[in-house]
């Protein structure tokens, strides 16, 4: 199979995992006989981590392995983790290829689960911390919608943040049933503990206004 990333657009993703701090891992999980965009998630991460070497990538079967499946949530395939320098999970998930204009929360997540400083306020993180009931936070995009990849971002920032929020960007094409479940016509979609949800890229104090409801 042909590279997915041309020589120009890896020197690029290279500049951009170039502030990385510590050493991630990134889980995949897939499943025998493959699925829709399996592979095509596999090479992309492959590719990647041979950008920088602080990467390292671990390739799982969902059936085979269930117990690392149970314990990252993972219901589907093809969904990643991103785990940080202590291989400790820390709720940032993609389910489904992050390319297209993902690339960029992707690049985003690896860089900051790396240990680089998120630079939020901090009235913003003094409100995170006293989210203490368990929160599920899905967004899904499609790779052409360029609003998408910052409310994945602002996402993954909160799940970074509190050990009690997981964050999903979703591909909604790969994943249907569950785009019509929540009825997504329009992306980004947010849907919070699969009761509350926003529509559009939104900051991540309007994010934390609807947390504060649960």
């Amino acid at each position: 199979m042909a590279n997915l990333l041309n020589e120009e657009v890896s020197k690029q993703i290279k500049e951009a995992l170039a502030p990385m701090k510590n050493e991630i891992t990134m889980v995949l999980f897939t499943k025998e006989g493959g699925c829709n965009t399996c592979s095509e998630t596999e090479q992309l991460l492959t590719e990647v981590k041979a950008l920088n070497d602080k990467i390292s990538v671990e390739v799982k079967d969902i059936d085979k392995d269930k117990d690392d499946a149970e314990k990252y949530h993972i219901l589907d395939v093809p969904t990643f983790v991103i785990l940080d320098d202590k291989k400790k999970y820390k709720g940032v998930k993609f389910q489904g290829i992050p390319a297209g204009h993902e690339i960029n929360s992707f690049l985003s997540a690896i860089v900051f689960m790396s240990g680089l400083d998120l630079g939020l306020d901090k009235k913003i993180i003094e409100r995170l911390n006293k989210i203490d009931k368990p929160v599920d936070i899905k967004v899904f995009v499609t790779l052409s919608c360029p609003h998408c990849p910052g409310a994945v971002a602002t996402a993954h920032s909160l799940a970074m943040l509190n050990e009690n929020i997981e964050a999903s960007m979703i591909e909604a094409q790969t994943f249907q049933e569950l785009s019509v479940k929540h009825k997504v016509s329009g992306v980004p979609k947010i849907i919070i503990n699969d009761e509350l949800e926003l529509v559009g890229n939104h900051p991540i104090d309007a994010f934390l206004t609807e947390l504060e409801k649960l």
